[in-house]
């Protein structure tokens, strides 16, 4: 499933039109992605939570010279499933 899928979704349960499906699903994922941007956690019950933690920084591996290369320490975003959807999916 991706967004326009979604989207299609919502259209087809809220009986609105497919722009606003659209904008609201849109909405979602953008609000997400500015509150983890701030370091906001973003919890959403029955799907799970939303955070950004810190890497920190590492030495890698350049696979096809070998070389060894410095990585920086970087926030990665992370998603830890509620307990609802872990049993849904089981």
């Amino acid at each position: 499933m991706n967004k326009q899928a979604l989207a299609d979704k919502v259209h087809e349960v809220l009986g609105c039109t497919k722009a606003d499906a659209e904008r609201a699903v849109e909405t979602i994922v953008s609000s997400i992605t500015d509150a983890l941007k701030s370091g906001e956690e973003v919890s959403i019950a029955g799907l799970g939570i939303f955070s950004a933690k810190m890497r920190p920084a590492r030495t890698g591996r350049n696979p096809r010279t070998g070389e060894t290369i410095q990585v920086p320490a970087m926030r990665v975003p992370k998603f830890r499933p509620a307990k609802a959807l872990k049993e849904a999916v089981r």
